[in-house]
């Protein structure tokens, strides 16, 4: 599965990019591009996974250079991302691809078409060099703007990858029956000419008001990140405790709710700013928290989480 991800990635960068000649890069909007894998598990549970960091760029002459972080592989499962990155990548933190394109196969583009097109390129992924090619669509949105998707939906085997050895790890570990071997794969990416957009837009960012910019329906998938432990119904608690009215709440006062001492004694108020940052990285702003969540990589999926939990205490 991981092969295509990172192939399908170094392809669409390349593809974006290429129809477009001028003198700056094309950079690789993380925050705006996805990529996902799917799997199964118990031959009928399926379960949708991705990487959370992935970066690019693609220059003027069609040098193609793309990295994808596989310590950022997020499963939605804390301790199976730490097995995924244990037992399947090993000592691997990132995977690469280099390609050359054609710049004048895509000069002709004007802003609003499209096009299907294939690359070659070369992956290196733990130890090895796999010669790569596929075939993706390629909307010019605006003239600072590419969007990339695949143009189909992409299988690839486990044994492909060289890692069947690991999924078998990660089936004993998880005491199932069978994980499947074979995983459909999905991306979308976005590629900005930041230079351009700087030159048609020169205005310093906004500041972002997490709580009220947020995207509310974006934010309800990334709750399903939470609700193992936490539930928005006033006064129903689990493994954590309600999320209800927790904006702008003290810590740890939500009555029928036993906290570490950690939380109830942190003195700290719910505000979107503590939030945030807890969010981020909770151990580092409450020491001693029982909350085992390593934490979002993503402000805008912070931005959104907290716009739904605030659309659900109303």
């Amino acid at each position: 599965m991981l092969k295509n991800c990172i192939k399908i990635i170094a392809i669409a960068s390349a593809f974006a990019v290429a129809g477009f000649s001028n003198a700056q890069a094309w950079e690789l909007d993380g925050a705006a591009s996805k990529v996902s894998f799917g799997s199964v598990k118990k031959d009928k549970i399926g379960e949708v996974h991705s990487f959370e960091n992935l970066s690019g760029s693609v220059s003027p002459e069609g040098d193609v250079s793309v990295e994808i972080d596989l310590t950022s592989v997020q499963t939605n499962i804390d301790i199976r991302n730490e097995r995924m990155m244990k037992y399947v990548f090993g000592d691997a933190t990132s995977a690469k691809l280099n390609a050359k394109v054609d710049m004048r196969e895509l000069d002709a583009m004007e802003v609003g078409s499209s096009t299907v097109l294939d690359v070659e390129g070369t992956l290196s992924f733990l130890g090895l060099d796999v010669p790569i090619e596929s075939e993706m669509f390629v909307a010019k949105l605006s003239e600072t703007q590419v969007l990339v998707t695949t143009n189909d939906m992409i299988f690839v085997g486990t044994e492909d990858l060289g890692i069947t050895a690991g999924i078998d790890k990660l089936m004993e570990l998880a005491k199932l029956p069978g994980i499947t071997r074979t995983s459909p794969i999905v991306l979308r990416l976005m590629f900005n000419n930041e230079v351009k957009k700087a030159e048609a837009a020169p205005a310093a960012p906004a500041t972002i008001q997490v709580a009220l910019t947020g995207d509310i329906k974006a934010g309800k998938k990334v709750f399903r990140r939470c609700k193992a432990c936490h539930a928005m119904i006033e006064g129903k608690h689990g493994v954590g405790p309600s999320l209800h009215n927790i904006i702008n709440a003290k810590a740890g006062a939500i009555e029928g709710y036993k906290y570490s001492p950690a939380m109830s004694e942190s003195g700290l108020t719910w505000d979107v700013e503590t939030l945030t940052a807890f969010l981020t990285k909770p151990k580092s702003v409450v020491k001693g928290t029982r909350m085992a969540f390593a934490g979002l990589k993503k402000e805008a999926d912070i931005e959104n989480l907290l716009a739904y939990i605030d659309s659900k205490s109303k």
